[in-house]
């Protein structure tokens, strides 16, 4: 077997966890989930094999070292918990994890699990993002992987009303619409200052092409106000707890938010001035 780098195999070990590799297989066991991580390996290098005529695929002995931290990070990260449903205390198995369930129940999810692959996605969706932002959006993520909520939320929030303080720069920039949306700088609100942005959007700007305006609502308007209540909830000594599963999901809308400011930000960049 060719050896695979740690993002390799966990993307397969997520992918069987999450039923998109195998979802006829189940297996409980740290032997049978190696066996198969090895499997799909040798399918995509090999082509599909007759199981039955073959001996089982196995991973590379650096391989399966890494797999070994694949599988305790899984673990740490609270995607897979020890013992079975039927045997709560029989170590040699595991299970997802309720919250294992509830982060791999949907497709359109962005996956990651420390600070490098969540900016690896960041990235992937928008390559032009500032700096100032991703070091926010970085801390955000180390607090989420220390199990430390309440601080990633704050962080993430203010990642997200800087991305959209640089839309609101852009638009100055642009002599067709400086003047709409120069009145927005003064407001110190952040809630007004998106509810003004979005009112001017809808009845003053009509060239936005159609790509910009697909899911303007849900991942501008929606997102922005989802995160910024998150946000005060967590900055404010409210005493409420703002779980995992929450957060996690929080992390993966930022992108889908992210990627609407960008677009609208080159819309509104100099080279589409009128």
């Amino acid at each position: 077997m060719t050896d695979h780098s740690y993002e390799d195999i966990r993307e397969v070990a997520i992918g069987l966890l999450a039923g998109r590799e195998h979802p006829e297989k189940t297996f409980s066991s740290y032997d049978r989930f190696a066996r198969w991580v090895a499997e799909v390996f040798r399918e995509r290098e090999e082509g599909s094999v007759d199981l039955v005529r073959r001996e089982p695929a196995r991973l590379s002995t650096p391989d399966m070292m890494l797999f070994r931290e694949v599988f305790w990070d899984l673990f740490r990260q609270g995607l897979i918990t020890l013992g079975t449903a039927e045997d709560h205390k029989d170590l040699a198995h595991f299970s997802m994890s309720r919250f294992g369930k509830k982060a791999l129940e949907s497709e359109r999810l962005y996956y990651f699990y420390d600070v490098s692959s969540y900016k690896k996605a960041v990235r992937k969706e928008i390559p032009k993002i500032d700096d100032v932002t991703l070091v926010y959006l970085e801390e955000a993520m180390r607090a989420f992987a220390a199990n430390c909520c309440l601080s990633a939320t704050v962080m993430l929030g203010v990642a997200t009303e800087d991305s959209f303080e640089l839309l609101l720069e852009d638009t100055q920039q642009n002599a067709g619409y400086a003047a709409l949306f120069r009145s927005l700088l003064k407001d110190r609100s952040i809630l007004r200052k998106v509810n003004k942005f979005r009112k001017v959007l809808e009845h003053k700007v009509e060239s936005l092409p159609p790509h910009v305006k697909e899911g303007l609502d849900t991942n501008f308007s929606g997102i922005i106000e989802l995160i910024r209540t998150f946000r005060n909830k967590s900055g404010h000594p409210t005493g409420k707890i703002i779980d995992r599963e929450q957060t996690y999901v929080l992390l993966n809308l930022f992108i889908p938010y992210c990627k609407k400011i960008y677009q609208l930000r080159e819309f509104f960049s100099v080279s589409h001035q009128k």
